[in-house]
């Protein structure tokens, strides 16, 4: 099959746990033989996966710009997937008009407006309610789920979401969480034991907003009695980057360092001996708190941080929701040998049963081929996703195009006052 993947971004799995989920499907992919061009309007970065290695074809695209009609006619690929909602909006459309035979995938990587509206409520210091969800992001993003074949959906909480607020019928969603290998015995064997492991580590990309509050959450509500508890303890902040405001939270005397970038998250996850994750808003999973448990590092996290990952099992250490809970967990996690080897099993538990990779992948895969074996009369059934289609063809169509236009004259401008 030849596939094309157009990408928000350059994945950068050193950076985020989205670069992490993409690179999971780029593989899978590439293990089935299918043909596979990456697409994006991004700028490359150092951090940017290595996509030619795994001899993956490496296309530079533009927004608002008829030469992607011409690259996607004559790629013409037999399935196209879209890396979020934002990137089907503007190339969705082109695809459409220049390949309609085209199976379209959505990998959400999590419901935006899910986070959304978790963060206005937030910062307006209101309780959350589904009400909260029917905002306009929510519009266009589930506009997108029914205008594609197929959408990926993360989070088991996020399935339940579309199906039951949203009445998406299931026939155009797949739960896809991370795909991961079981932890082996000998991987076990070779983690750092508890007398081994000192102080507390967090992680995540600091330009992600959940992770930006959660770094000021920890530093101003919850480090100050864990340290007053543990006072010759250190708190290691870690996170691709950083910004000044990230690094102004930093504390020698009260031990909160910040760290910066690793590329090895593993290496310092598992030499701490505990993760923190105070996480107050966000969606999808945590890609810090699945690596934790990869490294047999146990962790302290909210009902947000947790939400999609345990599903029904013991957490792999404490789920806490206000400062004092959360601190009190923190030290007793941190102190308690017997306790904190209980939290690191339970982690191995939930690897094993929640994020089998080999089940997943094979999974994904056999719905795939069965949706494009049998596109036409899929495609008859979501007549909503054609009726959405029939009118966003027209909208952004004429938008892209007003934009590209307008890019142009802008461009004939400068030559002629040059």
């Amino acid at each position: 099959m030849d596939v094309l993947i157009i990408g928000a971004v350059w994945p950068e799995p050193t950076s985020s746990a989205a670069g992490v989920r993409m690179m999971q499907l780029v593989e899978l992919f590439a293990e089935q033989g299918w043909r596979i061009t990456f697409a994006s309007a991004a700028s490359e970065t150092e951090h940017s996966a290595d996509l030619a290695a795994l001899g993956i074809k490496k296309v530079a695209i533009e927004l608002n710009d008829s030469s992607f009609d011409s690259f996607v006619k004559k790629l013409n690929p037999q399935m196209v997937l879209f890396d979020r909602f934002m990137t089907e909006e503007q190339y969705g459309w082109r695809v459409a008009l220049k390949c309609p035979n085209a199976m379209r995938v959505l990998d959400t990587e999590d419901l935006h407006f899910l986070r959304h509206a978790r963060h206005e409520v937030l910062k307006e210091g209101r309780e959350f309610q589904p009400k909260e969800l029917f905002n306009d992001m929510a519009k266009r993003e589930v506009a997108s789920i029914y205008r594609c074949d197929l959408s990926l959906i993360i989070s088991s909480y996020e399935m339940g979401l579309l199906e039951t607020i949203f009445n998406v019928d299931d026939s155009l969603l797949h739960h896809l969480p991370f795909m991961l290998e079981p932890i082996s015995g000998e991987q076990q064997d070779n983690w750092a034991r508890w007398g081994e492991r000192l102080h507390f580590v967090s992680i995540g990309n600091a330009l992600h907003p959940p992770n930006w509050d959660a770094m000021r959450y920890l530093k101003a509500k919850i480090w100050p009695a864990i340290r007053k508890a543990l006072p010759t303890v250190e708190m290691h902040v870690y996170g691709a980057y950083p910004t000044e405001q990230v690094r102004a939270l930093k504390d020698p005397k009260m031990g909160f360092k910040i760290m910066g970038r690793t590329e090895d998250s593993k290496e310092v996850i598992g030499s701490a001996r505990v993760m923190l994750a105070p996480l107050r808003f966000g969606a999808g999973l945590k890609g810090k708190l699945v690596e934790a448990m990869q490294c047999g590092t146990p962790s302290v996290t909210t009902d947000i941080g947790a939400e999609g990952i345990q599903e029904g099992l013991p957490w792999s250490g404490t789920i806490a929701n206000t400062p004092i809970k959360f601190a009190k967990a923190a030290v007793e996690l941190y102190k308690n040998r017997e306790l904190w080897v209980e939290a690191q099993n339970n982690g191995v538990e939930i690897i094993d049963k929640v994020f089998p990779k080999a089940k997943l992948g094979q999974e994904l895969i056999t719905r795939i081929e069965k949706v494009h074996d049998d596109l036409k009369a899929h495609r008859q059934r979501n007549f909503i996703g054609s009726m959405l289609m029939f009118h966003n063809q027209r909208s952004t169509e004429y938008m892209g195009r007003w934009i590209e236009e307008k890019n142009a004259n802008s461009g004939r401008r400068r030559k002629m006052v040059q």
